[in-house]
């Protein structure tokens, strides 16, 4: 059965739901929890004014280094909760435009072999112009995900 499992969070409610399912899984099942959350860097809206670069550099930065310490904060409550349950956990935290990209290569580079996730279950053309982290998973992973709405 499954025995490396990876929790993908982005501190959402619906995040931590899936972090207790996972968890009482892994301790059923003897496993092992490998908890991912992926910040997206500062990306600068161009308003036809050329901002002070040396601003800009100020701001990305302190704004990289906050989302960067909220993901550590989200991959710590996995964390919290596995050893609350005696079940063993790896924590990574990464910093993408794409966090689908790093949820992929966390799971092939730890060797895990089911991903749970959730959905927020978006729907019609919202889901079509919104996208999905977790469709984006499905459509570039080859590892199992459980996907919990």
């Amino acid at each position: 059965m499954f025995k490396n499992i990876l929790v993908p969070t982005d501190g959402s409610p619906l995040s931590d739901k899936v972090i207790k399912y996972a968890v009482d899984f892994a301790k059923d099942a003897d496993a092992k929890l490998v908890a991912i959350s992926v910040a997206e860097p500062y990306l600068p809206l161009h308003d036809g004014m050329a901002p002070d670069p040396l601003y800009m550099e100020e701001w990305q930065h302190l704004h990289d280094e906050q989302v960067f310490k909220l993901a550590h904060d989200y991959v710590q409550r996995v964390s919290d909760a596995a050893k609350a349950a005696g079940v063993s956990c790896k924590t990574m935290t990464a910093i993408n435009f794409n966090p689908y990209e790093e949820i992929v290569n966390a799971a092939e580079k730890c060797g895990c072999d089911v991903i749970f996730m959730a959905s927020h279950g978006r729907k019609g053309l919202n889901k079509l112009f919104l996208g999905s982290e977790t469709q984006k998973v499905l459509a570039n992973t080859t590892v199992p995900v459980l996907v919990i709405r």
